[in-house]
């Protein structure tokens, strides 16, 4: 079993008494700064020139620099930018201002996994990761709840870099769920996994398949969606409640059976097959080089599919049956863009 850490195992006057640069302000930059600001600690936020994300940090009431100001001010350094830039960014404008003696924070060991980045042996690096959106992480800490995280050392310079790192992540809240002992490593590997084969790619595939499955059978599209892709928070929730034995407690005992004699027959041998070349693949590298050869050549392979599934019937059916429910509060990437 992992080791579990709670309130009672971090200290929190550690990352209080050090400066911290939060480097990007996305989805999990905001949370981290402004979870950290709440729990009394020097929060800078590191941000390009002409950032549009500048004016809303400064309107959270944070401190903002340019990403080598800021790293060069802290003695804390998180980087929060998407995985494809990070390297990069690393090199032209954190390497070279990081004191030995820092702590360099990742919330995804993708970089330092795959050794796009190496940070020099004087430099501690640790994994402070929540598991979950940003938005969940800020707003369960406003409730006085948190997010489960999870914690890694990958360097250990000072001797301090643990406990600094679980300090920070009880400034963030993540200790009052829970923070799990992992490594790099089997971080960076079962989240790409669960991504690509369960949490996105599967379930992302499953409802395609099932929706077309109907449609070509003459079922009504609006019927399809609900049936396959409406329906499937309500499941989730009790999944993410009590498991699968609660779903099937809740459910009719004809959903459960068919539970029981499908379910295997969808995710058979050969999606078994597929799961495990999917996870080699993530292991031996072929799907990070993938990754970043395409986002550092345009990211034009990453554009097609995306334009692509944007197309794709249930996509256009949904929108329209959701701008027909406001209590669901829809939103639509056209206008979630306009606001970035």
């Amino acid at each position: 079993m992992a080791k579990t850490y709670y309130d009672q195992d971090a200290d929190l006057s550690l990352i209080q008494a050090k400066k911290v640069a939060i480097i990007g302000y996305g989805s999990q930059g905001h949370a981290h700064a402004l979870n950290l600001k709440d729990s009394g600690v020097q929060v800078k936020v590191g941000l390009a020139a002409g950032s549009k994300s500048i004016a809303k940090a400064q309107k959270a009431g944070l401190e903002v620099a340019t990403v080598a100001g800021a790293t060069q001010w802290a003695d804390v350094i998180m980087i929060l930018t998407p995985d494809q830039v990070q390297a990069k960014l690393y090199a032209e404008e954190i390497a070279s201002n990081l004191r030995p003696g820092s702590l360099l924070l990742f919330a995804h060991g993708f970089n330092i996994h795959f050794k796009t980045i190496i940070p020099d042996k004087g430099i501690d690096v640790g994994l402070a990761a929540p598991k979950g959106p940003g938005h969940r992480v800020r707003e369960l800490f406003v409730e006085g709840g948190g997010i489960p995280g999870l914690i890694a050392v990958h360097q250990d310079a000072t001797g301090h870099a643990h406990a600094l790192t679980l300090s920070y992540l009880k400034g963030i809240g993540c200790t009052r769920a829970g923070v799990l002992e992992t490594t790099f490593k089997e971080e960076t590997e079962t989240d790409l996994f669960g991504e690509q084969a369960v949490l996105c790619g599967g379930v992302s595939a499953l409802i395609k398949a099932g929706y077309e499955t109907l449609v070509e059978a003459g079922y009504q599209p609006e019927s399809a969606y609900f049936e396959v892709l409406h329906e499937l928070k309500l499941i989730v929730d009790l999944i993410y409640r009590g498991g699968l034995a609660y779903m099937r407690y809740s459910i009719s005992d004809t959903a459960e059976y068919g539970d029981y004699v499908s379910g295997p027959r969808v995710i058979g041998e050969e999606s078994r097959k597929a799961m495990k070349q999917i996870l080699k693949e993530i292991q031996d590298g072929t799907f990070a080089r993938n990754f970043l050869a395409d986002q550092s050549s345009g990211r034009k392979q990453f554009l097609a599919f995306r334009e692509a599934e944007a197309k794709h019937p249930v996509e256009i059916v949904g929108k329209q049956l959701r701008a027909a429910m406001p209590f669901l509060d829809p939103v639509t990437v056209e206008e979630i863009s306009k606001t970035r």
